[in-house]
């Protein structure tokens, strides 16, 4: 499939470059001790070794009589899972009746299924097969095993198996903490927005972004356009990274890069050459604290999360970086410079464009499967990246 490579702009960075940035810059944060069952979506910053073999004991692997030597078997007691061993073995001609993940006796030599055998009072009557139906002690791992290697996302099956093998606690990479701050005298928490008002669509979106890329969503609060509001948020925001939407242009209310100038930040992405979502910036705080920016119009903010909060977040927690995914996309957009974002559907074959609209409105995006990112000179069933909504 065809390639892209797509050069700085004078009003932005290359999407490309700038996602790499977002991607490449940061490492994963430091790792500590977690109970197995609060884990879950967490990176192993170690492997996780079984404790225990699994089973832990020879164990019945269908119901039926556990037996040794040749039929008939005369029925001598009953185990159930759950049941210590007894103290007693089996000898040629017994059988205990057994239940799936029973211990069997010592000396018992197969388990016959209760569909391959028949019982007459106390005589059990039927034909071996070539299966013996017992799980030893490490048939699916022995003490000191790998269960999952560092690096690997904790999810709802590793962390079963590692119950499973005696873990109790594993050590992997701390959740990135994520606050956001949603400036604007225009925008509004709840209720039905007014003349001249929007309500807050930030916080459920970059919530969404957050969690998908392994990150926690601590707080999000309302600012008014208000340095010395901006200006206090951020030295009390204790997260690891401080999301901002609105405040990232050049305009009268918009504040954002001279408090970060302020506080001699290093930016990383300072502008994108794209459209929608221009004005989005990644920078560090000297306290090592990340600063995203957002911009204000709802559609270019999401595009912007996807950019450069996204990719970021997924290094911080230290999940592997997955390669982005490329396929034809079909329909009429023009590109001049710098890329476009669009919505896009799956109906089989290319993606089909479902609107090139504008910055704010959400509504083509919440009705399409993706975000398709066109290059410069983008032609029809030419190759996009494709980015996954949140």
């Amino acid at each position: 499939m065809q390639s892209f490579t797509l050069r700085a702009h004078p009003t932005g960075m290359a999407w490309d470059q700038a996602y790499a940035v977002a991607r490449d810059t940061a490492g994963p944060l430091p790792s500590e001790p977690a109970a197995v069952a609060a884990a879950t979506g967490r990176v192993l910053a170690e492997a996780v070794l079984a404790a225990v073999p699994v089973p832990a004991f020879d164990c019945a692997a269908m119901d039926g009589y556990a037996v040794t030597g040749a039929g008939p078997w005369t029925v001598v007691g009953r185990v159930l899972a759950g049941a210590r061993a007894g103290d007693g073995s089996l000898t040629s001609g017994m059988a205990v009746e057994i239940a799936t993940g029973a211990p069997v006796p010592v000396g018992a030599e197969a388990v016959l299924p209760y569909e391959d055998c028949r019982r007459d009072g106390v005589t059990v009557t039927g034909t071996r097969g070539p299966r013996d139906h017992i799980r030893r002690v490490g048939d699916d791992g022995r003490a000191g095993d790998t269960v999952a290697p560092a690096g690997r996302v904790v999810t709802a099956t590793l962390a079963a198996a590692a119950v499973q093998a005696g873990v109790e606690q594993l050590r992997a990479h701390r959740r990135p903490a994520v606050s956001l701050l949603v400036t604007g005298d225009e925008v509004i928490i709840s209720g039905t927005p007014g003349p001249g008002q929007v309500r807050d669509s930030f916080t459920g979106l970059v919530t969404a972004v957050t969690v998908r890329a392994g990150g926690e969503m601590r707080s999000s609060r309302h600012l008014r356009d208000d340095p010395a509001l901006l200006r206090d948020a951020l030295d009390v925001a204790g997260t690891d990274v401080v999301v901002v939407s609105g405040s990232s242009s050049a305009g009268a209310a918009d504040h954002l890069h001279a408090e970060l100038d302020a506080r001699r930040a290093t930016w990383h992405v300072r502008g994108v050459a794209c459209r929608p979502g221009h004005p989005q910036a990644l920078a560090r705080l000297p306290d090592g604290r990340w600063v995203v920016s957002l911009p204000g119009n709802p559609y270019a903010g999401l595009v912007a999360a996807l950019t450069l909060l996204e990719p970021l977040l997924t290094a911080l927690a230290g999940r592997p970086a997955a390669p982005l995914a490329r396929m034809p996309v079909s329909g009429v957009a023009e590109v001049r410079q710098g890329v476009r974002v669009v919505p896009v559907l799956f109906e089989g074959g290319p993606a089909r464009i479902a609107a090139a609209g504008g910055a704010a409105g959400l509504r083509a995006a919440a009705s399409a499967d993706a975000l398709a990112v066109l290059p410069t000179g983008w032609a029809d069933r030419e190759p996009a990246v494709i980015l996954a909504l949140p």
